[in-house]
């Protein structure tokens, strides 16, 4: 009698596992992201774009999850522009949202100007997110230029000279 009420106890969880089964869900995430290759491109043609603009800067690549890919600094560049680049990299991944947007959605007196104080967080223009398809498969930060609105000039160049790079 025993196993009899054993066997009707395991008979849900059997049809739970058949439906686990049927249903093709999986318990594991996949995500797309720049293969170094491709980061690395996208940094030196960001790099590049801004000394054909006449500034020395540094520039940041990171995954979808705002780690480092990629940090590039120029010569003459300032001692603060690799963190600052890594900072607007990270800003633009974490929020989806290019840096330059995030600067004026979150000053002094808007409903989002809290998120200024994330760790991490630089809202200051020159910080880009780098999709494809709509999905997010890293950003790009520039600093140094005279100005954050020249960091991001540099960056959207940067990420235009890669672009037939991406897939659709």
């Amino acid at each position: 009698m025993n196993s009899f009420y054993s066997a009707l106890l395991l008979i849900p969880l059997l049809i739970s596992g058949f439906q686990a089964q049927a249903s093709d869900e999986t318990p594991l995430a996949t995500y797309q992201a720049l293969k170094p290759e491709l980061a690395s491109k996208l940094a030196w043609a960001t790099l590049k774009a801004c000394r054909k603009a006449g500034y020395q800067t540094s520039v940041a690549v990171v995954d979808r999850f705002g780690n480092i890919q990629v940090l590039l600094r120029d010569q003459l560049a300032g001692m603060h522009s690799p963190e600052v680049a890594t900072r607007k990299a990270w800003t633009a991944a974490s929020f989806k949202s290019a840096t330059d947007v995030m600067m004026h959605e979150t000053q002094a007196g808007k409903v989002q100007s809290g998120v200024r104080f994330a760790s991490n967080a630089m809202m200051v223009a020159g910080g880009i997110p780098v999709e494809v398809g709509g999905v997010l498969v890293g950003a790009l930060g520039v600093s140094g230029a005279p100005g954050g609105d020249k960091d991001q000039e540099c960056a959207m160049k940067g990420l235009a000279a890669i672009e037939d790079d991406l897939p659709l």
